[in-house]
């Protein structure tokens, strides 16, 4: 059987937070996708992965020798209201490897039948949702965000019955681990404190270990605050490109600080910190603008989980201290995000010495000139470096009305000029973090229809080779980078794909 060096920690430290289980079977497995650059970051063999024995184990067919499939118990606060338990209801933790870095990655299944937590459903997987996670999660890793990956998508050779029948697929997802704020709650909501215990020195031996030294009363606190700095920086990236996760429950904020649980996403073309896709998000809880907020608000749960390591029940005093403990850290969160959004603000508008005091105001008159008249946020900071050379039209072409505009980049030039440097060099560096390519929505459901409907992955492959290189600047492929006419955005809506 092929190797994969398995050494499943998680299996054999944390029994009782799973449930072990198989993947289902399925009549005709096909590879459809895999991600050669990724396994050779994971040191496998691709040749011995590529054919029928590959797609017959990214299926679940076939289990590689040392897998141990588990199914993750979990809970999470969904769109405000707490579910006590939700746990992997579609997914397998088949096992874990070292990198060829020495860093753990979990090797998870996604699609591969019903688990003890399903709550009803089929536990499968359709072939568009899952290379939806192939696009995205590769772009993201292109723009250096972090991110969970997808190693392989293989189909099924089955339906899958949603509003319509759609071919079957099951994703293999890489993480540098599955564990969630929602992992937390749910030992926390039990009252399985030894079980939560053991979890948080599992999560700090594996994403913390300078945390290990602290004495146990005060791991707990350590934690709280790496992820908070974690998220403060994740939340920062996705602000400044422009992504919109779509479903920030507390089961989707990962410990480890990567972007996981590609559903309802979506990258906003119009600059509108009101823009939601989400077909299931009603009420905009998790509206682009809102993004860092709610990450502020999971982590007060993710405190509350953690305070009944923190203070003694019966002593008033005890449970004070923690809360205001746990409260400091909350409330440090907006300005560690407002610091790293500012840092990478700065370097979008080419501001590469020390923060001035004018920096914030010049950012926000900048994003409050894109709102203004729509403008498409990609594109407006991709054509700010042809204007950092001399060559504005671009971005002057942009705008419906450009006088507003001109008084900007008066103010704008004005600030790079006392800081000096060449202008080439200026506007190189721009190009280096702002995209010219994203993950386009038409583009992307492009891809997933031809790929879905027509079994035609030529439109898949090709988005996927211009995502890898969001910051290349290549005409062959310009069509990537020009937004869809407003009509189609305006009317445009994403599912969470279950």
């Amino acid at each position: 059987m092929m190797p994969f060096a398995f050494d499943n920690t998680y299996a054999r430290e944390l029994p009782g937070t799973y449930v072990p289980w198989k993947p289902a079977a399925v009549p005709a497995p096909r590879l459809l996708f895999f991600n050669e650059p990724l396994a050779a970051e994971l040191g496998l063999d691709a040749t011995a992965l590529r054919g029928d024995d590959g797609a017959a184990l990214f299926a679940g067919n076939l289990l590689p020798d040392g897998a141990e499939p588990i199914a993750q118990a979990y809970a999470g606060h969904q769109f405000g209201g707490f579910s006590p338990q939700l746990g992997d209801g579609r997914a397998l933790l088949i096992g874990e490897l070292i990198d060829r870095a020495g860093v753990r990655r979990d090797i998870a299944f996604k699609g591969s039948g019903r688990t003890p937590f399903s709550r009803g459903g089929d536990g499968k997987a359709a072939v568009g949702p899952m290379l939806r996670e192939v696009l995205i999660g590769e772009a993201m890793h292109a723009l250096g965000i972090p991110t969970t990956r997808a190693l392989a998508v293989a189909a099924t050779g089955e339906a899958v019955v949603r509003e319509t029948a759609l071919p079957g697929a099951v994703l293999t997802r890489v993480a540098s681990s599955h564990l969630r704020v929602g992992t937390l709650q749910y030992f926390a909501a039990r009252g399985e404190i030894d079980q939560l215990r053991r979890l948080v020195d599992y999560a700090i031996a594996r994403h913390d270990p300078a945390l290990v030294a602290l004495s146990e009363a005060e791991r707990p606190l350590g934690l709280l605050r790496a992820v908070a700095a974690r998220q403060a920086e994740l939340l920062a990236q996705w602000m400044n490109i422009g992504f919109i996760h779509g479903v920030m429950n507390t089961d989707n904020m990962a410990l480890a600080g990567e972007t996981i649980d590609y559903g309802p996403c979506a990258f906003m073309e119009a600059y509108d910190p009101a823009a939601v896709f989400s077909s299931i998000d009603h009420g905009g809880r998790y509206a682009f603008g809102n993004q860092p907020h709610i990450a502020r608000w999971n982590l007060a749960r993710c405190a509350e989980a953690l305070l009944p390591l923190m203070a003694d029940a019966d002593d008033d005093a005890s449970v004070q201290r923690a809360v205001a403990a746990c409260t400091d850290v909350i409330d440090a969160f907006p300005e560690a995000f407002d610091s790293a959004w500012r840092r990478g603000q700065r370097a979008k508008l080419g501001l590469q010495g020390g923060a001035q005091a004018e920096d914030a105001a010049l950012a926000d008159d900048w994003l409050a000139l894109l709102q203004a008249q729509a403008v498409d946020f990609t594109l407006a900071w991709r054509h700010l470096a042809d204007a950092a050379e001399g060559r504005g039209a671009p971005l002057r072409a942009l705008w419906s009305d450009a006088a507003p505009l001109e008084a900007w980049l008066a103010r704008w030039s004005e600030r790079c000029a006392r800081e000096g440097g060449s202008p080439v060099e200026r506007a190189a560096a721009m190009r280096r973090v702002n995209p010219w390519v994203i993950p386009r929505n038409h583009r992307v459901e492009e891809a997933l229809a031809a790929a879905s409907s027509d079994d035609d992955l030529g439109p898949f492959r090709l988005l996927l080779e211009a995502l890898r290189q969001p910051f290349d600047e290549d005409r062959s492929r310009a069509g990537y980078a020009e937004p869809a006419p407003r009509e189609v955005t305006a009317g445009y809506r994403t599912f969470c794909g279950t």
